[in-house]
């Protein structure tokens, strides 16, 4: 066993098998949690799950939604099948799209603008100039791979849902041609890189920050999973699917950007370590996703988490309650893919106590008091919160942050009583 700090975590019998085939598909608790994993390795929740490969979707919360089918559950798939038709309406995007060519040359290649970086007023054709929080609009046109990229992980998302909660066969085939256009056809695939994410004019090319624009795809490997019995995308080209992402994985450890975002001591570092472990996981490169694991406590938590669950690097920024949230996503994400290997890092503590369980305690005491929050934010993320309080309900078990699921949310893990 492994210890951290005063927590010791329990991994999986076994666990060194995970790499060349699946691990035990019985379900086993983790001490101090309130649901047991499903769980397995690089299998994910497969043998659990139908055969659907996913990672950070829970199976076992989507068949209990989909089996009970109450009122405020139907109004939210009727809605989803609305969006998921609009998504079949769509043309499947790609990087070749753009109408800017990439510095190198290669329209294959992704290229994006850093998203608070400016024109200059005073030297209009100078370098950009920062200004924190204001999202500037360029970026967003088709000059860039940005809003493409959103799109594709959207509508991916939309429609690997969709498919499991209607069992409609189309919803899986648009799913699968829009992965193949943005992975997997040489026509129109992207390079496994992210050289020129988040570019400054007049400053730099490409820039460490960009690793993070790869975060949605995220979603599209577990919407991948989602639509596996349907068989629209082949097992050749899940395998090349795989073969992607152990490459982007590489690119992630070893260029000047993937090294760099990995150094980050803010949210980009999280995020970081969140993708490379589902990409690993996804890639069937257990040493690294494990490795990563491992390495949270000591890298992220002692490094980025104050003992009385602030985060410093979010608190400077001018939507410091919105950043202290983005940063937590992903370390929820980390949690939730350790489980996988039979760690468990929700209840994880440091000697100074510090741990997600404190970070989480501290933003949910803002819950309907925004005005008592003493750093600086533009705009209240109201619903960023009650999205971030549902996900540490389920880990921390029922009641521990009483929330009222509504929506799309609905959809994705059971709704609990709310507090009077």
């Amino acid at each position: 066993m492994t210890r951290f700090g005063r927590i010791v975590l329990f991994p999986i019998l076994a666990l060194c098998a995970a790499a060349t085939g699946p691990v035990a598909a019985a379900p086993f608790s983790i001490p101090g949690l309130s649901q047991p994993s499903t769980c397995r390795g690089v299998e994910g929740q497969s043998a659990a799950f139908g055969g659907r490969r996913t990672f950070l979707i829970d199976g076992e919360a989507l068949t209990a939604i989909k089996a009970a089918r109450e009122p405020a559950v139907r109004e939210a798939i009727a809605d989803l099948t609305v969006r998921a038709d609009r998504a079949l309406a769509r043309k499947a995007g790609s990087v070749v799209d753009k109408t800017r060519l990439p510095p190198s040359g290669d329209r294959h290649d992704y290229t994006s603008l850093a998203p608070y970086w400016w024109p200059d007023p005073k030297t209009p054709n100078g370098p950009y100039v920062r200004r924190d929080g204001e999202v500037n609009p360029e970026r967003s046109t088709d000059a860039f791979d940005r809003e493409a990229l959103g799109r594709m992980v959207s509508d991916a998302d939309t429609l690997g849902l969709a498919y499991f909660y209607t069992g409609e066969p189309r919803y899986a085939g648009k799913a699968a041609s829009i992965v193949r256009a943005w992975f997997l056809d040489p026509a129109t695939r992207m390079n496994s890189n992210m050289d020129f994410a988040q570019a400054v004019p007049g400053r730099e090319r490409g820039r460490p920050e960009g690793v993070l624009d790869s975060s949605g795809f995220m979603q599209v490997i577990d919407a991948v999973g989602l639509i596996a019995p349907s068989g629209a995308l082949t097992a050749a080209e899940t395998k090349r699917l795989e073969a992607w992402f152990s490459d982007y994985v590489d690119w992630m450890l070893t260029s000047r950007n993937g090294r760099g975002e990995q150094a980050a001591k803010n949210n980009h570092g999280l995020w970081y370590d969140a993708q490379l472990i589902q990409f690993a996981l996804f890639a069937r490169r257990a040493d690294i996703a494990e490795k990563t694991i491992l390495a949270f406590p000591q890298a992220r938590i002692a490094a980025q988490f104050d003992p009385s669950g602030a985060l410093p690097a979010e608190l400077a920024r001018t939507r410091s309650f919105h950043y202290s949230l983005y940063a937590l996503n992903p370390a929820f994400d980390v949690a939730k893919l350790a489980t996988c290997f039979g760690y468990d890092l929700w209840n994880y503590s440091d000697p100074e106590g510090r741990s997600l369980r404190k970070a989480t305690d501290l933003v949910a005491g803002y819950r309907g008091a925004r005005e008592r929050w003493p750093h600086p934010e533009r705009a209240w993320p109201e619903a960023e919160l009650e999205a971030l309080l549902t996900r540490a309900d389920d880990a921390w078990g029922p009641g521990s942050y009483p929330r009222a699921a509504a929506g799309p949310t609905l959809l994705r893990t059971r709704p609990r009583p709310t507090r009077p």
